[in-house]
């Protein structure tokens, strides 16, 4: 692992968790000495062929960081780089300077990323020809931000570097000491400086700037690596985008600090080529979200081999639903091991995984299905009263609070959001995450809904995951009843077998939309990706538990349901569609 010693407190205790991360250095400071350390590896490749040891990693970031410093003296950088080798080291040149990295999303509306450089005063976003080029074919046309910030070419920095720079360069980071190189070539950043500004997808207004410091992006290392017990022969398939959280922690900054080795992917819906990816270079770690999980099922080319070598399937990001991981553990023999967290947060807070529960004998491991697990390390959850905030009792679903190192600075240029949503109790700061959950007597959350996520119907809040619950389990049973007579495949399907003879079994896509009503308030309208009848579903679902006030008034069918880049659902999306549909029909 990384050249400093995890020397990890012997207690979950917060406060020891924060004095151990205070400790550390910056995160530049850090990369190089996590480089620095012996023997040189290949550790850093990506599926267009890219390859990098630890040395020529930082021979990279170190002479692109020459020139980010000539090209830009103000303190936010922006990128716009698909998950690449070159975009981690492109990200860590950034923040070996002591600078801001600022990582823009290029599948979110033009608007909403002029409102993140604005926001952000950004001057220079560090992008690429060949990536601008590809989003063209795919209809996202970006010309339009040259009139908004500058636009600098990482073909054109790289075609200026001589044979001279990169050997002596290199020569450098073989032969001279790790302090000789922090103090010629790093920024000496306060643990507590703002490191990296990551943007909302803005599906709620203007998108918000969460300012996450060295120290908050440090401890979530540091508390994932002790957490997924990180070995030197770990690998990452990593192909989350880097300007989402989940990406920019677990597949750039936990790789690079801990010196995990990685692959990437740019695009997780090509679970082809990434499934591949997997199966060539064994990688034993992937992180994704249910919705990613999903396409690993539904595609027949990803067979039951490519996958045997991950020991460790994280999804988080959104709700992992129960039909794709009893899917995904029958078609590839693997357990996705369900996470929670927020941007916030930096952004895990608990996790569920396959290691020995030694707080809890009873439990065989930190697993509990249904759950999003327990606190990483140095983090406390506390469920308390959405209005007053005070704690509620064990067992009692409420507002999730979170407390740890890892909680955010604040909003970008917005006190007064700030002040909303991170609270000070018994000496601690507290993130108000908004999501409904409770604790059980082990200290495994669940996740109930967003808060947010309610509909209000004659009066009456009805939870919209409530219905889609319900929805599913109707749907999972008429799958389950079809297939009874059906011989039931092994757990782990022969290689290849189940992926050529049939096309997996995968339940429809659901989403349920709460829209304006003149008479009610509000109605429930679910959308689909199979049609769905409303006099089939009613009694059943009434059977299932809903009241009448909780059934969906309309279904509508559509092709994929909206998603953002990160793979999360977009409700806003979904609310245009269904506004529309309704409407239309009226």
């Amino acid at each position: 692992m990384s050249q400093y010693p995890n020397n990890f407190p012997d207690t979950n205790d917060t406060k020891a968790w924060f004095d151990y991360v205070d400790t550390l250095p910056s995160i530049g400071e850090h990369w190089v000495q996590t480089s620095k350390r012996p023997g040189n590896p290949v550790i850093l490749k990506d599926t267009l062929g890219t390859n990098f040891t630890a040395k020529t990693a930082l021979v990279g970031s170190i002479i692109l960081s020459r020139r980010i410093a000539n090209e830009s003296p103000e303190q936010n950088i922006g990128i716009l780089l698909p998950t690449t080798a070159g975009s981690l080291v492109a990200g860590m040149a950034v923040v070996l300077l002591g600078k801001t990295l600022v990582p823009l999303n290029y599948t979110a509306p033009i608007e909403t990323m002029v409102s993140a450089i604005e926001q952000a005063n950004l001057q220079t976003v560090y992008t690429s020809t060949r990536f601008l080029e590809n989003l063209k074919k795919r209809g996202i046309n970006l010309d339009s931000l040259a009139d908004k910030v500058r636009l600098v070419m990482l073909e054109d920095l790289r075609a200026g570097v001589g044979t001279f720079e990169k050997i002596s360069t290199l020569l450098q980071c073989k032969f001279m000491s790790s302090d000789w190189l922090q103090n010629r070539y790093c920024g000496k950043p306060d643990l507590h400086h703002t490191a990296v500004i990551l943007f909302s997808s803005g599906s709620e207004g203007a998108p918000k700037g969460v300012m996450l410091s060295h120290h908050n992006l440090l401890a979530n290392v540091k508390q994932l690596s002790k957490i997924l017990d990180a070995k030197d022969d770990d690998l990452i398939m990593a192909n989350l985008p880097i300007f989402h959280s989940f990406g920019l922690t677990a597949c750039m900054f936990l790789a690079m600090l801990e010196r995990i080795k990685v692959v990437c992917h740019t695009d997780p819906t090509d679970v082809v080529t990434i499934a591949k990816a997997i199966r060539e270079h064994r990688a034993t770690l992937l992180f994704g979200t249910s919705s990613f999980f999903r396409l690993y099922i539904k595609n027949r080319k990803v067979k039951a081999e490519d996958m045997q070598s991950l020991r460790l399937t994280v999804a988080g990001a959104e709700k992992l639903q129960s039909e794709i991981s009893a899917s995904f553990k029958k078609r590839f023999g693997k357990v996705i091991h369900e996470g929670y967290g927020c941007t916030e947060t930096s952004p895990v807070s608990n996790v569920n995984t396959p290691f020995p529960n030694l707080e809890s004998p009873h439990l065989k491991d930190n697993n509990k299905p249904g759950t999003v697990g327990k606190p990483l390390p140095g983090t406390q959850i506390r469920i308390a009263d959405p209005d007053t905030l005070h704690e509620l009792p064990l067992g009692t679903a409420g507002m999730i609070l979170i407390a740890g190192p890892q909680v955010m600075q604040g909003y970008l240029n917005n006190e007064e959001l700030t002040s909303k949503v991170v609270v000070q109790q018994d000496g601690m700061r507290w993130y108000v995450s908004g999501d409904k959950g409770s604790l059980d007597e082990d200290g495994f959350l669940t996740i109930e809904d967003r808060y947010a996520r309610f509909a209000k119907i004659s009066g009456e809040m009805i939870g919209l995951g409530t219905v889609e619950q319900a929805l599913r389990n109707v749907l999972n049973s008429e799958l389950t009843s079809e297939s009874e007579d059906l011989d039931e495949p092994t757990e782990v399907a022969e290689p290849g077998l189940a992926d050529t003879e049939h096309e997996p079994e995968v339940p429809a896509e659901i989403m349920a939309i709460n829209i304006p009503d003149p008479k009610k308030g509000e109605i429930i309208v679910i959308l689909s990706t199979q049609e769905l009848l409303e006099r089939e579903l009613r009694p059943r679902l009434l059977e299932a538990g809903l009241n009448n006030l909780s059934l969906p008034s309309a279904y509508i069918t559509v092709e994929s349901l909206p998603k953002l880049g990160s793979g999360k659902a977009d409700f806003a999306t979904a609310k245009e569609i269904a506004k529309q549909a309704i409407f239309n029909k009226d």
